[in-house]
């Protein structure tokens, strides 16, 4: 697949709302990471650099990448470090923040600190790093400062993948969250699998809570996902890829061969991320 196959359909706006900075140096502070990159047969993928992360956007031809931190113990994936790899391309990257939840009133200053000075526009959480799913009290405050800030919350959902306990990935946790924060602009990532059911039930039942498909190549979407944003799920799914577990321009492509509506893809692609984040 070359540089001209994407550029071809520049009429179709995309937004990746799902990928990380992980260059090498975070898969040497998290193992497990790196196990699972080579489990999976994508050693080479464990680890990008900021030229690769330039020259793979451009390849795809993506308006805007929401770019995440990832917070643990001893990340070199930072807050800081992400926000220097977005002024490099800061008509296309966006800054999501990170921070351990587990450190209480200092992760909900963090959060702040990167929203207020280095404009970065949503935290991403992932439940299973924390050891707590994500209706547990320690997430609650950032909650109620995503909702102050205008960002959503980016959640992991579905099972971890890496050697650690899948069962904080349920979707059915954000139920709480949902009905306690109706406000909370909610983005469920990883479509959920294999609960992709329920959280399509919560999307379904919750006006603020949406899916991501990052971490599937739209070629195997379950066919209920595949339904539900080809219809009635049409403004609540949104396209991401989970970069660097994947290039962007393949899983664009695939997303435009599934043979969507012209509208579902318009959404899927672009327009529930630009309502989202107010991007015109």
């Amino acid at each position: 697949m070359g540089e001209q196959s994407i550029k071809g359909s520049e009429d179709q706006r995309s937004a990746d709302i799902w990928a990380n900075w992980w260059d090498p140096s975070f898969f040497k502070s998290l193992p497990e990471f790196d196990d699972l990159y080579r489990r999976i047969g994508l050693s080479a993928r464990a680890g990008v650099s900021p030229d690769q992360l330039m020259q793979e956007i451009k390849l795809a031809n993506l308006d805007r990448v929401v770019l995440s931190a990832t917070a643990f113990p001893g990340s070199p994936a930072t807050n800081d470090h992400v926000a220097e790899i977005v002024a490099r391309l800061p008509e296309t990257l966006v800054g999501c923040a990170s921070v351990d939840p587990r450190t209480g009133m200092d992760a909900v200053r963090e959060l702040r600190r990167a929203v207020e000075t280095h404009h970065f526009r949503g935290l991403k959480l992932l439940p299973f790093l924390y050891d707590r799913p994500p209706n547990d009290a320690i997430y609650y405050p950032l909650y109620a400062a995503c909702i102050d800030l205008g960002i959503p919350a980016l959640i992991l959902t579905g099972h971890t993948a890496t050697m650690r306990p899948s069962e904080y990935g349920r979707p059915l946790y954000l139920d709480d969250v949902a009905l306690h924060f109706p406000e909370l602009t909610i983005i469920a990532g990883h479509a959920g699998y294999p609960w992709t059911d329920e959280l399509i039930s919560l999307a379904w039942k919750h006006p603020n809570l949406h899916i991501d498909t990052s971490g599937h190549r739209p070629q195997y979407f379950p066919p209920t996902l595949r339904h539900y944003l080809n219809s009635y799920g049409r403004d609540k799914v949104l396209f991401g890829t989970g970069y660097p577990l994947t290039d962007f321009a393949s899983p664009v492509e695939e997303a435009r061969g599934l043979g969507l509506k012209p509208e579902s893809l318009n959404m899927f692609l672009w327009g529930n991320a630009a309502r989202i984040w107010g991007w015109a």
